[in-house]
């Protein structure tokens, strides 16, 4: 498959203001990276639009897929739509600290989209604020209802820290 998110600098740069815009879909395993939380299969829809500056290139647009990952306190699985907003520049000489330097005549968009997608993705996903979670003796899930163990035994190496707070809560 050619690479749709490559893109020839040549004819946006020669003149300030071109455009080119991108949409494109095509699957999260075209950015070679493997993620337990997004589908190898899971389409991701890149709308791009660039455009060229005196000084090199704006990329504007979103990039949206979809994500499933289980609640880090209940374990229930879970999914989600992820949309990451794009603003970012490439300068063939950068001088700006934010700006993306290139070399050449073409510009690669996957490692940048890729990064959008595995830092918008949730790493630790929670099904709800107050997700109550699971009773640590029996597994019961707590949200649903609950159970009738006895509270685990404090440890000795926090009494201090507990008496701490009863003291302040006196």
């Amino acid at each position: 498959m050619a690479n749709p998110l490559r893109i020839n600098t040549v004819e946006l740069i020669r003149r300030q203001g071109n455009e080119r815009m991108i949409d494109v879909t095509v699957p999260f395993e075209f950015f070679d990276v493997v993620d337990e939380r997004i589908a190898p299969t899971e389409p991701v829809h890149v709308l791009l639009r660039v455009d060229s500056l005196n000084d090199g290139l704006v990329v504007n647009g979103t990039i949206g897929t979809s994500w499933h990952g289980s609640c880090r306190r209940c374990a229930i699985d879970l999914a989600g739509d992820l949309c990451a907003v794009v603003d970012e520049r490439y300068q063939q000489h950068a001088t700006d600290p934010d700006a993306i330097e290139f070399d050449g005549e073409q510009v690669d968009l996957v490692p940048m989209v890729r990064e959008l997608i595995l830092l918008e993705a949730p790493a630790t996903p929670l099904c709800r604020e107050d997700c109550r979670g699971l009773c640590p003796t029996c597994g019961t899930d707590l949200n649903t209802g609950s159970c009738e163990c006895m509270a685990p035994p404090a440890s000795p190496r926090w009494a201090a820290l507990d008496q701490l707070k009863a003291d302040l809560h006196d």
